[in-house]
């Protein structure tokens, strides 16, 4: 599933195809998505303007005139992105915006988990996200961070999982946080340490800094909003790599199931 980094890419790829333009037609498939597609929603977003394009979490926001908002959810297979519109339409397909200059905004999606979602104004949006939701890596507070690991005993690794203590975090980016902060994904929150927390907090902004940088990773079906694909994926440092040597000190990396999420770590790094 496309986390923080993937999404973020996405939104900047489509800040400067989509802002200014206006919403001129759709169509889309009969399949449905996670979330019920309304019929009233087609003459509603018909001649609407794009005004912003924004990420919170995993999620995208399409800010259109007159206070609209178009929320999109990736889901696991979910690509969004903007193609000429002679580009041949791809199976599974499900929307298709187009553009007044001719270009399409197309939402394809194999799996259909994803979800594309109309509100008529922000307090709508923020009503919805606002029990999933907790701050962004680089807005939450370390104090905030320590309190959420002093308060559970659940995995250090299911805690950055929860997306109510911070937004954005999956999988692949809590293995990398936890060993490049050098503290093993199984330990109980309530027992790290005040400068481990600190510690890891900073490596959660870190590693997902640098997957911003390369344009998120690109595993299975994730690409841009440009249809180009990631490259962090080229950089992990444990995840996907079990029984290959650690890049620190060489011990084959394990991995174990975690919550039911695949872990990767090095038992003798993050002891």
């Amino acid at each position: 599933m496309p986390e923080l980094p993937e999404v973020e890419t996405v939104a900047r790829d489509l800040r400067p195809l989509l802002v200014g333009r206006t919403l001129v037609g759709l169509t889309r498939s009969r399949k449905a998505l996670r979330q019920r597609w309304m019929k009233a929603w087609d003459a509603l977003l018909v001649r609407r303007r794009v005004e912003a394009v924004h990420r919170r979490g995993k999620w995208l926001l399409l800010e259109l005139d007159a206070g609209a908002f178009l929320m999109v959810h990736l889901g696991m297979t979910g690509r969004f992105t903007v193609v000429p519109p002679a580009a041949a339409l791809e199976p599974h397909t499900h929307l298709v915006f187009r553009l007044d200059n001719t270009h399409e905004l197309r939402f394809r999606d194999a799996r259909r988990f994803g979800s594309v979602t109309y509100f008529p104004d922000r307090a709508s949006w923020e009503a919805f996200l606002a029990p999933r939701l907790g701050p962004e890596p680089w807005d939450l507070k370390p104090a905030a961070f320590r309190q959420a690991l002093v308060n559970t005993k659940r995995p250090v690794k299911a805690v950055l999982l929860d997306q109510t203590v911070v937004a954005g975090v999956g999988n692949i980016y809590a293995d990398e946080a936890c060993f490049a902060a050098r503290i093993d994904p199984r330990r109980c929150g309530n027992v790290l340490t005040p400068a481990e927390a600190d510690r890891l907090l900073h490596a959660v902004r870190d590693v997902l800094g640098r997957a911003i940088e390369s344009r998120g990773s690109s595993i299975r079906d994730y690409v841009g909003g440009s249809g180009e694909r990631g490259g962090y994926q080229d950089e992990f440092r444990v995840y996907g790599r079990k029984g290959e040597p650690c890049p620190r000190c060489g011990t084959p990396i394990q991995s174990v199931r975690l919550g039911g999420r695949s872990t990767h770590f090095c038992a003798r790094c993050q002891k």
